[in-house]
């Protein structure tokens, strides 16, 4: 039911959004026709999880956090369309379990390693999360670069503007030198840090060093 439910929102929803939103991919040559792989991206806004299963043909899985399930209805699409809940900030050991048995089924799943939504368009330090997702599992990660759906649905609204999106894809970055070392925090470290490299490259964002919801950051920004 949920394969063929997405499935038939890309047929439905996909041509509707990406005529819209006038939406512009590239790269898409970089994600793998087959087999397991992670599409890291930058997260400017709730509609990110629309734009890029919009593009790319093959089904795409995502976390969100758990209070989206809360919803009767929502929860009721998020588990057709293969949406994992998270826990944020309990450590969720399910949800890292569940997105090794997705790669492990050969299939794409899409993260955010800042975490959350950036407030201020900029790109923030990146979490090791996906770093050990792509060891623990052995695949590639695919670098994706949103530009635009900030001006979208800017976080804390909730009705969407028209605007053109872009999407860049860039090419698959592997890390097999570093199997086995997914406990490794220095390794996990760099190769998170290789990724935001690479997703900034993409999307032209300027980089902050620093975790989104770092109060220092905040302070020193809005003060």
């Amino acid at each position: 039911m949920g394969e063929r439910f997405y499935k038939a929102s890309q047929v439905t929803v996909g041509p509707l959004l990406r005529g819209l939103w006038r939406v512009h991919a590239t790269g898409l040559h970089h994600v793998p026709a087959a087999g397991p792989a992670i599409l890291a991206s930058n997260h400017l806004s709730y509609t990110d999880h629309y734009f890029l299963p919009a593009v790319v043909p093959r089904q795409i899985f995502f976390i969100s956090k758990a209070q989206h399930f809360d919803v009767p209805v929502q929860r009721w699409l998020f588990e057709q369309w293969g949406v994992i809940p998270l826990k944020r900030g309990e450590g969720d050991n399910e949800a890292f379990t569940r997105s090794l048995e997705i790669l492990g089924e050969g299939k794409l799943f899409g993260i955010y390693p800042e975490g959350t939504r950036s407030t201020d368009g900029k790109l923030h330090k990146g979490r090791t999360g996906v770093a050990r997702l792509a060891l623990k599992a052995r695949v590639p990660v695919v670098p994706v670069g949103m530009i635009g759906t900030d001006k979208v649905l800017p976080k804390g609204k909730n009705v969407p503007k028209l605007h053109k999106v872009t999407i860049h894809i860039g090419a698959p970055m592997r890390f097999d030198e570093f199997y086995g070392h997914e406990d490794d925090r220095k390794v996990t470290r760099e190769i998170t840090d290789r990724i935001m490299v690479a997703i900034r490259d993409l999307s032209g964002q300027e980089y902050v060093p620093e975790y989104t919801r770092n109060p220092e950051y905040h302070t020193k920004t809005e003060g």
